[in-house]
């Protein structure tokens, strides 16, 4: 499964990285592999045999797995303070509070997590769109996904703080990217579902809802 740019990203993404289009390889085993570092889309969304799925795409080495069958690690240096500015209030106390990020640029030392829904083909969903909707989070704290713009001011896409699900828009064909800031240490359960309606038919399909799991370190 794959994707790159998100509609409801479209307010701050930076960055929109077009991945080539080979299909991936699929996970040879179900023993859960753990991450803690690389390109990772965490919500990958494929439609196959009249069915959309969510997995995870390891993009470093193209392979495809189960949500069950991966651990994700938000290490130690991803624990930074919420920065000193009013609008990451979402985030905790500004100047203050403490949270740790995957973030939305580049780190080769953390996970760098995508979104993406890059085997959907044009013309299959009305408006070549899809919803993700961040269904829960269970855990010590809470999740936020969000982009910042060119001067650093958030775009909240979803955050379990202030009520959930929430939904955002993936674009048939896109990948992107967003910070995921999780406000305590602790392990998380993650669900999300995918919606579209195929424009063939008028039909609404929905995935399984999928969970993912992070161990995020103290």
């Amino acid at each position: 499964m794959r994707s790159t740019v998100r509609h409801l990203l479209a307010s701050g993404v930076l960055g929109v990285a077009l991945v080539a289009t080979a299909l991936p390889a699929q996970a040879a085993t179900a023993s859960v592999v753990t991450f803690n570092a690389g390109h990772l889309d965490l919500v990958d969304v494929a439609y196959e045999d009249g069915s959309l799925e969510i997995g995870v795409h390891d993009e470093d080495n193209d392979v495809e797995y189960g949500a069950d069958e991966v651990k994700l690690v938000v290490k130690r240096q991803a624990k930074v303070t919420v920065p000193a500015d009013p609008a990451f209030t979402f985030l905790g106390t500004p100047g203050v509070s403490k949270v740790w990020i995957l973030p939305e640029i580049q780190n080769d030392n953390l996970i760098w997590p995508g979104i993406a829904a890059e085997e959907i083909e044009a013309g299959v969903f009305t408006g070549d769109s899809l919803t993700l909707s961040l269904q829960s989070v269970a855990g010590p704290g809470q999740l936020a996904i969000y982009t910042e713009n060119a001067v650093g001011q958030p775009n909240v896409l979803a955050d379990s703080g202030d009520g959930l699900p929430d939904a955002l828009t993936v674009d048939a064909g896109d990948h992107t990217h967003a910070n995921w800031a999780f406000d305590k240490a602790g392990t998380y359960c993650v669900t999300f579902r995918a919606t579209g309606t195929l424009a063939a038919t008028g039909q609404q399909v929905t995935s399984a809802l999928t969970t993912l799991r992070f161990v995020v370190k103290a």
